[in-house]
């Protein structure tokens, strides 16, 4: 079994800064691309941002150059950096990864279960 688990959501002003964080853990070999997707009320999940095991990153470009991805291969965890945040960054934000399963040797897509990120003043 594999949970990805995410935090660091929360209430911030305009212009504040919030750092997320995605564990990934259970019977896992190896972690390919590892994302941070949103979904706003009344609107379609997104991609935010994309980092493969080997660093190379990809980010919406409505966060460019606000939004960092990094992640630390030996914990499992993939990180967002959020900075200069905007009232339309209000959303759920959810982890997901394509990872290799240790006992089967498959490749599965999970996702976690969202941290809310509200910026409100």
């Amino acid at each position: 079994q594999v949970q990805l688990v995410e935090s660091g959501g929360g209430l911030v002003q305009p212009g504040g800064s919030l750092r997320l964080s995605c564990a990934a853990s259970g019977n896992i070999f190896s972690i390919n691309t590892m994302n941070w997707y949103r979904q706003a009320p009344g609107k379609e999940r997104e991609l935010v941002a994309a980092i493969t095991s080997g660093g190379s990153t990809n980010y919406a470009d409505s966060v460019k150059g606000r939004f960092t991805i990094s992640r630390d291969n030996a914990k499992n965890t993939v990180y967002l950096q959020m900075n200069s945040l905007k009232s339309e960054d209000t959303a759920v934000y959810y982890c997901n990864a394509d990872l290799i399963i240790a006992s089967t040797g498959r490749w599965f897509n999970y996702w976690g279960q969202g941290t809310q990120v509200t910026v409100s003043s």
